[in-house]
């Protein structure tokens, strides 16, 4: 059995921003691989630190990022951003 998908609230913005941007099949690709195995490498995945340190990264591409943090015991990953961190 897979993992299921949240969005959290703070990602709807960022959804907006992804269908704008040529950026939203990448998403979409980025939530196959993690609804199958969050830690499938490729892509690869950064493990993320500090105030962040339950979160991982994935690129879409040179500047936007999708952070998410995965329960194992749930069998869930919860999606917090997709967007850049530079325009927050």
């Amino acid at each position: 059995m897979g993992y299921s998908i949240k969005l959290a609230k703070s990602m709807m913005k960022d959804l907006e921003n992804l269908k704008s941007a040529p950026l939203e099949q990448k998403f979409k690709g980025i939530i196959e691989v993690l609804k199958e195995n969050p830690f499938q490498n490729p892509p690869p995945y950064v493990k993320l630190v500090r105030n962040l340190k339950d979160k991982y990264s994935r690129r879409l591409n040179i500047q936007h990022r999708v952070v998410c943090s995965v329960d194992n015991d749930a069998k869930e990953v919860i999606i917090w951003s997709a967007w850049t961190h530079y325009e927050r």
